[in-house]
């Protein structure tokens, strides 16, 4: 029997054989949302779990590493960074068509939208707070007690991650973008001087992969770790604060045109602010750039979605419509460049 091109009966042969009280798959049902690694909502008469597997097809080298993600799930399982428990890594291609693996069904609330439309004023501050405290909690931890000392490369991060996602963007390349160009020539000329700081980063912090309490402004789990490694800790941050910058409209979600302080949500600064305080830092140096490196790795991130959806690879079908984001993204970090002198530090 094969649902949501999974066959059920040899999945069920084998969750059965390698996680401890598992029994009775039912369905797989595929979630809506992601385009990246498809993930799957699996019933079964012990009760409900998530699988998560590479897209078929042929991919980009060190691309949809659910590998990664299942160990650093492990790792974090009782620190005070929530994560859903991982249960099996399978890494026998012949069992569903690729690598995967299957952690614990989290039952909570996930927003799509930043601006929180259906809560209250209250509310909204209490999630931006919390969404800080866990990315402060993220940084802090100790990655050598966590046997993730080896999770990436340490120093040169940017360098690094310029280097990396420019040859990604290259292989996925389907027409010549020159903002995006200016860019990447912009970022590789002004990479702030290694200060030394290594931790342990999400990669793709942002609401919609965080599952929060039904009930209370607390996460419950951090999901979606594909890119996560041993790098800057102000990546995630600016990453997350493209929110504020980004337009609510089609597959974007941001508060670009929101009032902020009529929704109580803290302004960006205020929430950059907040994190200093966390983490205990007088201010950042150099903010446009931490912020046009992440619009540059969401536009990658975005043109291999498109290539994805060319080749029939794509396991959304929203992979259109954002694979359509690779210029207006780059366009605002040029913009963002050329008004870089009026005010670049936080302090």
């Amino acid at each position: 029997m094969s649902i949501e091109n999974l066959d059920i009966n040899a999945l069920d042969r084998y969750l059965s054989a390698h996680i401890p009280g598992f029994s009775g798959l039912t369905s797989a049902k595929k979630f809506a949302g992601g385009q990246s690694n498809p993930t799957y909502l699996l019933t079964a008469d012990s009760g409900r779990y998530v699988l998560r597997r590479k897209p078929p097809g042929e991919l980009l080298k060190s691309a949809h590493a659910v590998d990664r993600e299942f160990r650093v799930i492990s790792a974090l399982a009782d620190t005070d960074v929530p994560v859903a428990r991982g249960y099996h890594l399978c890494t026998d291609d012949s069992v569903v068509g690729s690598m995967f693996y299957v952690m614990a069904y989290v039952d909570g609330r996930i927003f799509w939208d930043p601006a929180l439309p259906d809560l209250d004023n209250a509310a909204r501050t209490a999630i931006y707070d919390e969404q800080n405290r866990v990315l402060a909690a993220l940084h802090g931890l100790d990655v050598d007690a966590l046997g993730l000392a080896d999770y990436g490369k340490p120093g040169n991060y940017f360098e690094r991650q310029i280097g990396r996602w420019t040859k990604q963007y290259r292989a996925s390349e389907t027409e010549v973008i020159e903002p995006m160009d200016q860019l990447i020539e912009w970022l590789v000329a002004n990479i702030p001087a290694d200060d030394g700081e290594v931790a342990l980063v999400h990669g793709d912090y942002r609401i919609d992969n965080m599952i929060f309490d039904n009930e209370a402004p607390r996460i419950l789990a951090l999901v979606d770790w594909e890119l996560s490694t041993l790098g800057h800790p102000y990546a995630d941050l600016a990453y997350q604060c493209m929110q504020w910058r980004l337009p609510n409209k089609g597959v974007v979600h941001g508060l670009g045109n929101a009032d902020r302080k009529a929704l109580g949500i803290p302004t960006e600064q205020e929430y950059v602010e907040s994190y200093c305080r966390r983490t205990g830092r007088s201010g950042i140096d150099s903010w446009t750039f931490y912020l046009s490196f992440g619009f540059f790795r969401l536009a990658s991130i975005a043109q291999g979605i498109r290539k994805r959806a060319l080749d029939g690879n794509a396991s959304s079908p929203q992979a259109v419509e954002a694979g359509k984001m690779t210029r207006p993204l780059a366009e605002m970090a040029t913009s963002l460049i050329e008004a870089s002198a009026q005010a670049d530090n936080f302090q």
